[in-house]
């Protein structure tokens, strides 16, 4: 009657299954902690707000590296169409109007995740590297799409590219407490008297 009553072993599909969902709800966890301001979560934070153990926290990612990388490709994911929307303008100036609206839209979609990466890439190479990629392709992007912006001398390009960047609009938003239509003003603001040299 005891062998009868012995638990049968969970099957290899279920266990896979549950364990798939338990990494879901970390990730899922990581990134409304950030969402809601938090910058630094710790496994323990995260383990409570997953309702899941601590111990399926580090099973699953062993450092906090490999949940970084995680996070930052569930992030992307609904962002990559905006920047990968073509751009209709026929002139440089409205398809420097275009970045400054596109990319508007991206970092207020961002924001929380890259302030906590930017506090958190001291203790993070990955971080690090993204901060790096991205401003690289930022630059990239920018002279791509409005390649007359290399006629520039470099310190004014420098200024715009800067102009252009996470970190002025997130100053304007964030320390200046300016809503996105006037932070997108300033911006367009400074832009113009950026390259106000250049022919229209």
């Amino acid at each position: 009657m005891a062998a009868q009553e012995a638990k049968t072993p969970e099957p290899v599909d279920g266990r896979r299954a549950r364990g798939e969902e338990n990494r879901r709800r970390i990730v899922a966890a990581f990134i409304d902690i950030i969402r809601r301001g938090g910058v630094s979560p710790t496994a323990e934070e995260i383990a409570a707000r997953a309702a899941v153990g601590l111990r399926t926290v580090f099973r699953h990612f062993e450092d906090m590296e490999l949940l970084y990388r995680e996070i930052a490709a569930v992030i992307e994911a609904p962002i990559r169409p905006i920047v990968e929307q073509p751009f209709v303008s026929e002139g440089w100036r409205g398809r420097l109007s275009e970045i400054v609206e596109r990319r508007a839209e991206v970092y207020e979609r961002i924001m929380p995740f890259k302030i906590a990466g930017i506090a958190n890439a001291h203790r993070s190479p990955f971080l690090r590297r993204r901060q790096r990629w991205f401003a690289r392709m930022q630059r990239q992007l920018l002279l791509d799409v409005v390649p007359e912006l290399a006629e520039l001398p470099p310190p004014l390009l420098d200024a715009l590219d800067m102009m252009l960047g996470f970190e002025a609009w997130a100053g304007l938003r964030r320390e200046r407490k300016l809503d996105v239509a006037a932070a997108k003003a300033a911006i367009t603001a400074g832009t113009e008297a950026l390259t106000g040299g250049l022919e229209p």
